[in-house]
């Protein structure tokens, strides 16, 4: 793959990681699943919201740091390593996915004003 390819679908991966991050973050700390008042299927949906924008809280924190894992001092025995470290660069799959929920995150930042 070109190199000047590769490295800007490294910085949108990277970019569009730290959107998603930043609003799943916010969107997390908005829900709330365990307040009074909620019947069932509002209480299920609540926790389903949750789960839904911490799974993209990881992955877009996921996107942040998968540069920097080789440099950081973690153990690299256990089990969990190989699941945390990127095996390659992202693809141009990863980066649409990523950069396709940053667009909408924009974009319903920019029709609420």
């Amino acid at each position: 793959m070109n190199n000047a390819l590769l490295i800007t679908l490294q910085t949108l991966h990277w970019f569009a990681g730290l959107v998603v991050l930043a609003e799943a973050l916010n969107k997390l700390e908005r829900t709330a699943p365990c307040r009074r008042g909620l019947g069932a299927r509002e209480r299920v949906t609540e926790w389903l919201k949750a789960l839904a924008w911490l799974f993209l809280a990881f992955g877009g924190a996921g996107a942040l740091l998968a540069p920097l894992m080789p440099f950081l001092p973690m153990s690299r025995a256990g089990a969990i390593w190989p699941l945390l470290m990127p095996t390659q660069a992202p693809t141009l799959q990863d980066t649409c996915i990523v950069l396709g929920f940053a667009v909408l995150i924009f974009r319903t930042r920019v029709k609420e004003g």
